[in-house]
């Protein structure tokens, strides 16, 4: 079992977001060996979630009714739900590909969403943007897994059983502090995300792997919020290290996705498939 460390370093304004706990972590974006500890018996549904693993899947050969198509609210919380969009050449007999984008700290569903909204028409591809339970995901928040898988878990099953998803081009992503959660569960789910789309991230942290999704991995020399030094320039070696396929592009630039660099991630989601 591989356990990636969670990064220390955080700025001011996150920290005043999070109230992250680092206590006993001495390493920055590192991957290493590690055992995880023995659990107890998992007794309740939200003790299922605590090491970050999903059971959402898509229906196999299931026969798909016309839904609804364009911007939907997910209707999974009163408070602070997430959206799905479908876009508008959708049709139930095809399989569309599948991108789930996850916001920054202190952001909103709208802001995840926005990430690959413009190419979502075009390409045919179906968006999920979930909003986190509180100001940022709960790995970095609580410094554990938790509400924030048990919502994800429940807005995939809504995606899979109104749609019809491709499972060879199923994409996990994100920016910033989304950037790394994705690493997290994408790592922990590489039998469920093909794909995982990281923006600018801050480190990967998993209690266990499966799988090896392909990764994409961009970040700006010039990022000052999460410097490009200690988090992808550390990450992406050790991911290369352990055999997970990277695709990692570095930019003249800050805290930021520019065009070309999104353009270039969807096309590598789309065009390419694990294993060919």
């Amino acid at each position: 079992m591989l356990t990636y460390n969670k990064w220390p370093y955080r700025p001011w304004f996150l920290i005043l977001l999070t109230s992250f706990n680092c206590l006993g972590i001495t390493s920055a974006c590192t991957v290493k060996e590690g055992r995880e500890k023995e659990r107890g018996p998992m007794v309740t549904r939200r003790n299922q979630y605590n090491t970050g693993r999903l059971t959402a899947r898509p229906r196999m050969n299931q026969a798909k009714e016309a839904a609804a198509i364009g911007l939907q609210p997910l209707r999974l919380d009163n408070k602070r739900d997430g959206f799905i969009y479908v876009p508008k050449n959708y049709r139930a007999d095809q399989p569309v590909a599948l991108a789930v984008m996850l916001h920054g700290a202190g952001g909103q569903a709208e802001h995840g969403l926005s990430l690959l909204r413009q190419y979502a028409d075009d390409q045919n591809l179906i968006l999920i943007a979930p909003a986190s339970r509180a100001v940022t995901w709960d790995i970095i928040a609580n410094n554990a897994f938790g509400p924030d898988v048990i919502y994800l878990d429940r807005a995939l099953n809504l995606a899979f059983e109104r749609y019809n998803i491709d499972a060879g081009r199923i994409a996990l992503g994100g920016f910033s502090d989304g950037a790394s959660y994705a690493l997290c569960l994408g790592l922990t789910n590489g039998d469920l995300f093909t794909h995982i789309i990281s923006f600018s991230p801050g480190f990967a942290y998993t209690l266990e792997q499966v799988g090896k999704p392909a990764v994409f991995i961009s970040h700006g020399t010039q990022d000052q919020v999460l410097p490009i030094g200690p988090c992808s320039r550390r990450v992406v070696p050790q991911l290369q290290r352990q055999g997970i396929p990277v695709n990692y592009l570095e930019f003249e630039g800050a805290h930021e996705i520019p065009a070309h660099i999104s353009q270039s991630a969807i096309a590598w989601f789309l065009q390419n498939r694990p294993g060919k």
